[in-house]
């Protein structure tokens, strides 16, 4: 397998994966790993997507956990051609697929309702400001809603899901009450939520939610999870969360 300009091979949590990253391309977060751990619980059948998967480090942690087939779709090439050589490298061909576009064009490409469960790990902030315009192309997309809004990461999801198929995403919790609102209005009803903290005493920074497709109200919200403890140290909880018991 061949890497490309300042590409490297780098564990995935634990020594029994491997995934392409690159600092001036993309390197996956810890926003991540968290929504890969809090969607769902397993399936055993049926299929799955991850929209903006950058360079497929959810769809690759999800193969632990479930039987399913895993979909991941990406818009930019370059991040699309690093998850493509990252699942070849540890041989999932036959449980991911990934595919190069936008995810707006997904329910006509796949049909809707096609999926039982759904991932996403959307741009977080809306398009970039005057004195951002420097950013790295790659890293401003990842992270501006440059080629997707919020709006279309709900409806498109929507679309994809089945009735009764569950919607995973992660964000910030300061678009809390858009990500409701926008659930409710595109039938992804809000089942389960909880808030991450960087440290005791800290605002909240991350924001997981669930929704099921024309589920009943009724939400939960989870204990916190907090990610450090006063030495910088990851707390049990996150210990746990990144590498197992």
């Amino acid at each position: 397998m061949q890497l490309y300009g300042d590409e490297r091979l780098d564990y995935l949590l634990t020594e029994d994966m491997r995934i392409i990253q690159s600092p001036s391309v993309f390197n996956f977060s810890l926003d991540a790993v968290l929504l890969g751990h809090f969607a769902w619980v397993p399936i055993q059948k049926g299929n799955i997507v991850d929209l903006c998967t950058g360079n497929a480090v959810v769809p690759l942690l999800l193969s632990k956990k479930t039987k399913g087939k895993i979909t991941g779709v990406e818009i930019q090439e370059r991040l699309y051609d690093m998850g493509q050589r990252s699942v070849e490298y540890n041989g999932l061909q036959d449980r991911i697929e990934l595919i190069h576009g936008d995810l707006k064009d997904m329910p006509e490409h796949f049909g809707q309702h096609a999926f039982e469960a759904l991932t996403c790990n959307p741009p977080y902030f809306q398009t970039p400001k005057a004195s951002e315009k420097n950013l790295n192309e790659h890293l401003a997309i990842a992270r501006h809603e440059i080629f997707c809004t919020l709006e279309d990461v709900i409806r498109v999801s929507s679309r994809l899901v089945k009735q009764g198929g569950k919607a995973a995403f992660v964000h910030r919790p300061e678009r809390f009450l858009d990500i409701v609102t926008l659930m409710r209005a595109y039938r992804l009803e809000p089942k389960r939520v909880q808030f991450v903290y960087p440290k005791e005493g800290k605002e909240a920074n991350t924001l997981l939610i669930e929704g099921i497709k024309d589920a009943n109200a009724g939400l939960k919200i989870l204990p916190p999870l907090v990610v450090y403890q006063e030495n910088n140290e990851y707390t049990e909880e996150m210990h746990r969360i990144l590498y197992g018991e």
